[in-house]
């Protein structure tokens, strides 16, 4: 660790708390997730709350680097997990249900498709991408449940705490009900991984900047920073052909990025720190396809600054009564 740096969640000279230090931290090893498709729908496309989806989302249900979901679970796991062990040797696995909203079905299918690949041999823990307006209160408990038995994340997707641009992507909650699904995951101890999405249309600087505010004042473990790449077919491409949308530079992001990190609390595990999509469906940033280059200059910024994630953090004020 550089001695000018007194940030302790962190390793390979990286000046933010990673997911990969906290899993190898956690468990002693290298874990890597296994993006798998449960096959389920969204309630914003389906009709549940609305239709379209969010005007960012593929088709494929932000799950574009998922297992295909023509595939059993068992077949998508063990396909992904080859592959990862063409890179690494050794390693545990976490099961990460990513592709549409993976609380949108009725108890017993959740169960059905969980506790399948838990049992699955080096499985350490699940991950579950989801809504806030999909936890039922009988969802909630048997989250509960699996939290007491596994290791256990609750992604949620807030993307922007304005009402503005959350009716321009078509997102179909607002901050209040994002805020109840968090209090009722943390009633019961489990790890909630709030997502947010820089350059998102017609938003500021500032905007970006109190979004990462809000998340950082959360009851919330862990934050995925991404990027917005636009995608071929998606409804947002309407919105970048009307103006609406001025991709962000690297030099933009990776400031705006570092500035974040400065402001959000130095425990927050930071899963993720950019964002990049299939290269053939990519319209821009074309930057963005190049993902260590991204990671390096936010490295390098952090350097720079001589800074860290939490450097300016304020714990929030309780105003007694």
């Amino acid at each position: 660790m550089n001695q000018t740096n007194p940030f302790t969640f962190a390793s390979d000279d990286k000046r933010y708390h990673t997911w990969n230090y906290h899993l190898r931290n956690t468990f002693g090893h290298k874990v890597f997730k296994i993006a798998l498709d449960g096959g389920f729908d969204c309630p914003n496309r389906d009709g549940t709350v609305a239709h379209g989806g969010c005007t960012f989302c593929s088709a494929a249900g932000s799950g574009d680097f998922a297992g295909d979901r023509a595939d059993d679970l068992f077949t998508q796991f063990n396909e992904i997990k080859n592959k990862m062990h063409e890179k690494w040797k050794d390693g545990k696995y976490m099961a990460y249900f990513q592709a549409y909203t993976n609380t949108h079905a009725p108890v017993d299918v959740l169960k059905e498709k969980y506790e399948s690949v838990l049992g699955l041999d080096g499985v350490v823990g699940l991950s579950i991408a989801t809504r806030p307006d999909c936890l039922p209160d009988d969802v909630v408990e048997y989250l509960a449940d699996l939290n007491e038995r596994t290791y256990l994340w609750v992604e949620l997707g807030l993307q922007t705490v304005h009402e503005r641009t959350a009716m321009l992507i078509n997102r179909a909650h607002d901050f209040d009900s994002y805020v109840e699904g968090v209090n009722k995951l943390r009633k019961h101890g489990i790890r909630v991984c709030s997502h947010i999405i820089n350059g998102l249309p017609l938003e500021n600087n500032e905007m970006m900047m109190e979004t990462a505010k809000a998340v950082a004042d959360l009851d919330v473990q862990g934050i995925k920073i991404h990027l917005l790449h636009l995608l071929k077919g998606t409804p947002m491409v309407k919105q970048y052909e009307k103006g609406k949308l001025d991709f962000l530079s690297l030099e933009e992001y990776v400031t705006l990025v570092c500035d974040q990190l400065e402001i959000i609390p130095p425990e927050m595990i930071v899963h993720r720190i950019t964002g990049d999509g299939p290269i053939d469906l990519m319209i821009g940033p074309m930057w963005s396809v190049n993902k260590w280059n991204v990671l390096n200059s936010i490295d390098a910024e952090l350097k720079r600054r001589n800074s860290y994630q939490g450097k300016f953090h304020r714990k929030k004020e309780v105003k007694l009564t």
